[in-house]
């Protein structure tokens, strides 16, 4: 039975999920939704949606009729549920806890203030906050000392943690952030690239996210 991923291509969010999959090799029922761009929140058009979700969070899927969204979470639960083997989430305490570990990284330390610096411009339409990009570049900097000596996230060995994180740096770099300061976070980018199956097609062959961050960047630069 498939499961229900309801989802938006230009989300990094549910790109991270698309990219898991094409390991685990679920068979999904895409229910794309799309999202407005001027307030950078999600057009929840279908009264189906908003019955299943009640945060109206994307990505969302329903499995067999359990219910569960957040994309880390979600990468949990399908590795845990239809991993051929626990490679990609260790059951090791200490190796499972370096994978939480980079996923939280991931969401707080690394998306939280790449949102706070460029959402807020394009959507709030603040001026340039120095500040805030300092914070971007912490983020990055801490990211890279981590890396230092393993070739992925959380060792040598690529775990869902890489996929949450993947579809942060690809924002930034779709957005133009200089990775070249940081040698291990873009050697690191490029590894994954090759290691993970399908990424040229779901991160740059999407002409609908290419659009979208072409409109964006010509937000910013106004």
């Amino acid at each position: 039975m498939p499961i229900d991923l309801y989802y938006s291509p230009i989300s990094a969010h549910c790109r991270s999920v698309l990219l898991l999959n094409q390991i685990l090799g679920i068979e999904f029922n895409l229910k794309e939704i799309y999202s407005d761009n001027r307030r950078n929140q999600m057009l929840q058009k279908k009264s189906e949606f908003r019955k299943i979700n009640n945060q109206e969070i994307l990505p969302t899927i329903v499995d067999d009729g359990f219910t569960l969204w957040g994309c880390r979470e979600i990468l949990q639960y399908l590795v845990e549920k239809y991993g051929k083997d626990d490679s990609l989430y260790p059951k090791d305490p200490q190796k499972r806890a370096l994978v939480n570990q980079k996923l939280y990284f991931d969401m707080g330390t690394l998306h939280q203030p790449f949102a706070d610096y460029y959402f807020k411009r394009i959507f709030a339409k603040t001026s340039i906050d120095p500040a805030a990009f300092k914070k971007i570049e912490e983020a990055m900097g801490f990211f890279n000392t981590g890396l230092e000596g393993q070739l992925f996230a959380a060792g040598d060995a690529l775990t869902i943690a890489d996929f949450s994180l993947m579809a942060t740096v690809s924002t930034y770099d779709a957005f133009k952030f200089d990775l070249t300061p940081y040698p291990n976070v873009a050697q690191w980018f490029e590894r994954s690239k090759k290691t993970m199956p399908g990424y040229e097609e779901i991160n740059q062959k999407s002409s609908e996210m290419e659009e979208y961050h072409e409109k964006i960047l010509s937000r910013l630069q106004k």
